[in-house]
């Protein structure tokens, strides 16, 4: 069947259609067993992400120009399960994506690192909000924290200028709905890897979270010692509160 209309336009393909391919070329890489072992996206339901880091990431693409009026092609394609492939480096993301040809296009995304200036502004801002910390260790976002990391100006998320993108097929645009449908699918994968956004930008996760308890660990030994003082006399060490946290202290 020809992949273009009467008209002369790309015929239409069903996203059964475009499932089926996806599950075909998938199935064909796993038996060559050409790329190692591969991370399809899997999307459950109609949204692409649910976590807090999941969405900022997705609405951070979409509130730029540059990328707002062809990000929004790529959502059929992850949904579909056409990212057959996907996987986040240092600064890098890489990724095959099925498509209309027998082979997968090869997709690579870098990101720029993380300037120091809007780390250091972070890390700052979590010290000044500790109570939002146990917060974040629970696994949910503090919402003081929520405009910090999604600010343009000294947040965490990239801008369009910190990403270069390419894809192996012919569309000639920057963003073709390839490469959109795999910016989607880091949305979708840091609903379960929320630490994977800090390697892609790269930095260290445990730097957060220890510099900040490092700074009020005097506070935290007296709650714990307050906690426990009725029940029996304790001597919380620097290596204990460590413990606690699986943090070690500088001297």
């Amino acid at each position: 069947m020809s992949r273009y209309s009467n008209y002369g336009f790309p015929a239409y393909v069903t996203g059964a259609e475009r499932k089926a391919k996806a599950e075909k070329q998938l199935k064909n890489l796993k038996s060559k067993n050409k790329t190692g072992e591969l991370s399809p996206m899997v999307i459950d339901g109609r949204n692409i992400s649910s976590s807090w880091w999941g969405k900022a990431w997705c609405q951070n693409l979409e509130s730029y120009a540059d990328y707002h009026n062809r990000i929004g092609r790529g959502k059929s394609y992850v949904r579909n399960g056409m990212v057959i492939d996907l996987k986040i480096f240092k600064g890098k993301i890489e990724a095959l994506v099925a498509g209309s040809r027998p082979q997968p296009y090869e997709c690579s995304i870098n990101i720029a690192p993380l300037i120091p200036k809007a780390w250091k502004n972070i890390k700052e801002h979590l010290n000044s909000k500790f109570d939002s910390l146990q917060i974040l260790l629970n696994g949910d976002f503090p919402e003081p924290l929520q405009h910090v990391f999604s600010s343009r100006e000294h947040g965490f998320f990239p801008t369009p200028k910190e990403i270069t993108m390419d894809c192996s097929c012919p569309d000639w645009a920057i963003l073709c709905k390839h490469l959109a449908a795999v910016l989607y699918g880091v949305g979708a994968r840091l609903d379960k890897n929320p630490e994977l956004i800090f390697t892609l930008r790269g930095v260290d996760a445990t730097e957060l979270i220890s510099e900040t308890i490092q700074s009020h660990k005097g506070t935290l030994l007296d709650k714990a010692k307050e906690a426990k003082k009725r029940k029996v006399i304790i001597n919380i060490t620097d290596n204990e509160l460590g413990a606690m946290f699986d943090i070690d202290f500088k001297a």
